[in-house]
């Protein structure tokens, strides 16, 4: 039997896959988590075979949740199991340690086999996420983000407002806006946290 924790902040949600799971002799769900913060408390306590783990929560994300268990080195495996599926999203998660990505559309069946599989340290992957990692690989190399671009994305990282930037570097604000739209085109983000992100797991600051 493979022992399962929840971990999503939509009790209904967890609802629905603790229906889905108990109504299979295979898993017994053991846990629910409403965030990563929780979870890691719970994982750490429960010592569970796989743990389906929502991203995007209050208090400590998916992605921070999967790093502190890997930092403890807890055994259990991480299935994300989202409905994001953006570049900004899978990278970060992938990389903190988890062993497979699933999208909330997932059919019941596949899900099931994707838990067991997890469960025996298989990688799975949604098509489109699996997509997504393979555009990665094959071009890793984007356009690399100019000097001024760096700047600007690096005064955000600091907290600075668009105004602040624009003073800081003698520059109008519309033309800060500007370089933010090339920084999110060429990182494949969409706002200002991705980026800062996204710079910080490349190295580029």
């Amino acid at each position: 039997m493979i022992r399962l924790v929840i971990v999503d902040d939509h009790p209904v949600v967890r609802d629905g896959l603790r229906g889905m799971f108990s109504g299979d002799d295979d898993f017994e769900v053991v846990g629910e988590a409403a965030d990563g913060a929780e979870a890691v408390t719970l994982v750490e306590a429960l010592r569970p075979d796989v743990v389906l783990m929502d991203l995007r929560m209050p208090r400590v994300d998916g992605v921070g949740a999967i790093t502190l268990l890997r930092a403890k080195r807890n055994p259990a495996r991480i299935l994300v199991l989202t409905t994001f599926d953006t570049e900004s999203d899978v990278l970060p998660a992938v990389k903190a340690g988890a062993t497979g990505y699933l999208l909330k559309d997932t059919p019941r069946d596949e899900l099931f086999r994707a838990v067991r599989s997890a469960a025996r340290g298989e990688a799975v992957l949604s098509p489109s996420v699996a997509t997504t990692l393979l555009g990665q690989v094959r071009s890793p190399a984007a356009d690399p983000l100019s000097t001024r671009e760096l700047e600007v994305l690096g005064l955000v990282a600091r907290g600075s407002t668009n105004r602040e930037a624009a003073a800081k570097l003698f520059i109008s604000e519309a033309t800060v806006k500007t370089h933010l739209l090339h920084v999110y085109t060429k990182l494949g983000v969409k706002d200002r946290a991705a980026a800062v992100a996204v710079a910080f797991e490349r190295g580029l600051f």
